[in-house]
């Protein structure tokens, strides 16, 4: 990255976190990427292609590569696409506001990670595209399953949560049919006849908005004191809402969002009945592991 001077990796890495101070929750690579073009517009040089990718312009390759010694000094964290700034990120933001010296610090700190590692890692290459390449594929990976589960029949979607339970090691006894349910979308028991541990009630929204805590409120007057609840929504929830599931005394109330949902999905996937796997079917895909 001849054309790139540490300055400049200085001014692009600031400029990616100091979009993300304002967004403590996360934001979409994608959308950041193009609000940064107008914090930080690319010079000619980014704005320019790769000679053996004409369709690919330097300028988000670059930013993705630059940022790889904040994530490794502690200041950022990628999650399948959803980048967000640490407290050590804002606190390095107030500490450095050169953007030579703030890029330097990352650099002094992604070296002492290295070190630190049991094995070598390889020191970024020269080219952003090769160091991007998987970034950029989990994204993509990510983006699709979500897009698929927000096109889900919600009965379907439904299905694929009773599916996990069994995955998991529970009995499903209930699912909702179509029709007014209630409050109450699946009924699992951790034995076939439900006579020993606790029942589990499960509530399933699959929306974008984030669930509110007078949703969690309606749905812990649904739970007897000897049962658990399980609240599934794809949009989330908000901070009041976690703060009311995790400071519950008599009823326990676990939120599960999208993001642990697949994880959950991923993790218990072979055990999951062939017919819930078909409405979420996952493969996986083998890179090449340039640290080892």
């Amino acid at each position: 990255m001849a054309e790139i001077t540490r300055r400049r990796v200085g001014e692009l890495v600031r400029g990616v976190m100091e979009i993300l101070r304002h967004h403590s929750e996360g934001y979409a690579a994608k959308d950041l990427l193009k609000e940064l073009e107008k914090k930080v517009p690319p010079t000619d040089f980014e704005k320019s292609t790769y000679p053996q990718r004409p369709d690919t312009r330097r300028y988000e390759k670059i930013v993705r590569f630059s940022t790889i010694t904040a994530v490794k000094a502690g200041w950022l964290v990628k999650d399948r696409g959803l980048w967000s700034i640490t407290e050590e990120g804002n606190k390095a933001l107030e500490r450095f506001s050169d953007p030579e010296k703030f890029a330097r610090e990352a650099s002094r700190l992604y070296r002492q990670w290295k070190q630190e590692q049991p094995e070598e890692p390889q020191e970024p290459e020269e080219s952003p595209g090769a160091a991007t390449t998987l970034e950029e594929a989990e994204e993509a990976a990510w983006t699709e399953l979500e897009e698929h589960l927000s096109e889900m029949n919600p009965y379907d979607f439904q299905n694929v949560v009773a599916g996990l339970l069994r995955g998991m090691g529970y009995y499903v006894a209930w699912v909702a049919p179509p029709g007014p349910d209630k409050g109450i979308d699946v009924i699992a028991n951790s034995d076939p006849l439900g006579v020993k541990g606790p029942r589990i009630k499960v509530q399933v929204k699959r929306k974008v908005e984030k669930i509110a805590v007078g949703d969690i409120r309606s749905f812990l007057a649904l739970l007897a004191d000897t049962d658990v609840g399980l609240f599934v929504s794809t949009g989330g929830f908000t901070k009041e809402a976690e703060d009311e599931a995790r400071h519950q005394e008599k009823r326990r109330l676990m939120l599960v969002d999208l993001r642990r949902l697949v994880d959950l999905w991923i993790e218990h996937y072979d055990k999951i009945p062939e017919s819930n796997r078909r409405l979420l079917p996952l493969r996986p895909v083998y890179f090449l592991d340039a640290t080892e």
